[in-house]
């Protein structure tokens, strides 16, 4: 016959916990919002946005980044109206950071560090306004942090050539879904292998101190 008191010293607990995690559901809802909100957000333009997010998703801090379009005028841009060129807005990333964990200026040293700037519509192989490089600020102080980095660099390496656009931000519009995570998920894609890849490498290469453990 089962000891009642072996018998309630087990189920108890496990009964416990199954109450305490239905009576409140909020609980759980509150946390999952709170870590959320902890978050930050950065918006970069660089050329591809498959080879600016695989790089941003690459530095420590980052939790995730996003496809989409931002900096034109037209409402609800799609891959196919970018690419016209006609819209005004250039293939961007939203960066979401732990500011714990990273700061903004780090951002944007990874921004101007992993593309040329100088260049005033693309990176080599797209060119085109859609690939145009843009910092996005919302407030004063991160316009402040990426004019005075521009002001560092043109002064100490790009001799006043910088060609970035610094831009408020507006709106940014999430990209279709199959643009989402596209390099980690086409590694056999010939542009991913012969471009994309490459320029992460490369960027890894020049800033090993900046990645996650597992990209070194």
């Amino acid at each position: 016959m089962t000891n009642p008191r072996s018998y309630y010293s087990v189920v108890f607990p496990f009964l416990l916990l199954f109450f305490i995690s239905f009576s409140n559901p909020d609980k759980q809802e509150t946390t999952y919002t709170s870590q959320k909100k902890a978050l930050k957000i950065a918006y970069f333009a660089s050329g591809c946005f498959w080879c600016v997010e695989a790089i941003f998703e690459s530095v420590a801090g980052v939790e995730e980044a996003v496809s989409g379009y931002a900096g034109g005028f037209t409402k609800k841009p799609t891959y196919r109206s970018i690419g016209t060129g006609n819209t005004g807005h250039s293939e961007t990333v939203a960066v979401y950071y732990d500011p714990n964990k990273i700061r903004f200026k780090t951002l944007v040293k990874v921004f101007f560090g992993s593309h040329d700037p100088t260049t005033k519509n693309g990176q080599h192989p797209d060119y085109g306004s859609q690939y145009r490089s843009i910092a996005f600020y919302e407030n004063s102080n991160e316009k402040a942090i990426i004019d005075a980095y521009i002001k560092e660099l043109n002064a100490t390496y790009y001799n006043g050539k910088i060609v970035t656009e610094v831009t408020e931000l507006v709106r940014f519009y999430q990209a279709e879904d199959y643009h989402q995570n596209y390099e980690r998920l086409h590694p056999n894609n010939p542009y991913v292998k012969n471009v994309s890849v490459p320029r992460l490498n490369q960027f890894k290469k020049k800033f090993p101190r900046l990645l996650k453990k597992e990209m070194h």
